[in-house]
């Protein structure tokens, strides 16, 4: 389980307008001394998976908390770009090419607090839009946040449109189970009592970045819209940081 207390803890389902300002002051205040990417993003998901609990049983009403951005191959740790070739089932003709790369991950499972321990999403290689869509959650987190696949796609990071100023839309499927965007349904979806999954993100220096949850209890849409503002907040601590992996040299 992860350790980071929250400063004070909300309700998904009754988040309020000044829930959303307290909740994006303390994401703040969690990764202030982060020195990497995947540092800040484990105190992110640390802090969010602690944060939203049950108020009657202090239960964590999420699941699965992620943070995930897009990375060149060439970039990525040697693990990993042996993890994107299997994935790939070769060598990447262009070693530019993105991969959504998961940096931090924090759950109800042991092994959902460790990247390294991820089976199938430790980094996704985003090698052509047809790829791209034969994961439909990818497709969608990606189409619903406002940015556009082909473009993602490309391997020169100038001809994605970069709005750095510019405040993306969510990802966000209000009913899991049964939806055709979320995968592991059988494996994932049922067994763990996901309702409602929210994502939320934006451009960072021309790469994308996302934090993805999974909730046990339903998200209204008002409550999802506010993480637009949230989304923001999280900006706002990666953008100085220009490291990326929490032991590269």
């Amino acid at each position: 389980m992860p350790t980071t207390r929250p400063l004070r803890t909300f309700d998904l389902r009754t988040f309020e307008l000044h829930d959303m300002l307290r909740c994006g002051l303390d994401i703040r205040q969690a990764a202030r001394h982060a020195a990497s990417l995947e540092a800040a993003g484990a105190a992110i998901v640390r802090y969010l998976f602690g944060a939203f609990q049950d108020p009657g049983s202090a239960d964590p009403q999420l699941a699965l908390v992620r943070f995930y951005k897009t990375h060149p191959y060439r970039e990525l740790e040697p693990d990993l770009r042996l993890f994107a070739r299997a994935a790939l089932g070769e060598t990447p003709r262009d070693e530019g090419m993105r991969c959504l790369t998961l940096l931090a991950t924090a759950g109800i499972q042991e092994d959902w607090n460790d990247r390294h321990r991820s089976e199938a999403h430790r980094t996704i290689p985003l090698a052509s839009v047809r790829m791209v869509h034969r994961a439909p959650m990818i497709a969608q987190l990606i189409e619903q946040m406002g940015l556009d696949v082909e473009h993602l796609v490309q391997t020169d990071a100038s001809i994605v449109p970069d709005a750095e100023g510019r405040t993306y839309n969510i990802f966000y499927v209000e009913k899991a189970s049964g939806s055709p965007y979320i995968p592991a349904q059988t494996e994932f979806v049922a067994p763990f009592g996901i309702q409602s999954v929210l994502g939320f993100g934006g451009m960072l220096r021309g790469e994308m970045f996302a934090v993805v949850m999974f909730s046990r209890v339903p998200i209204p849409p008002g409550v999802a819209n506010r993480f637009r503002n949230v989304a923001l907040e999280v900006k706002a601590v990666l953008h100085p940081i220009e490291r990326v992996f929490a032991d590269a040299k």
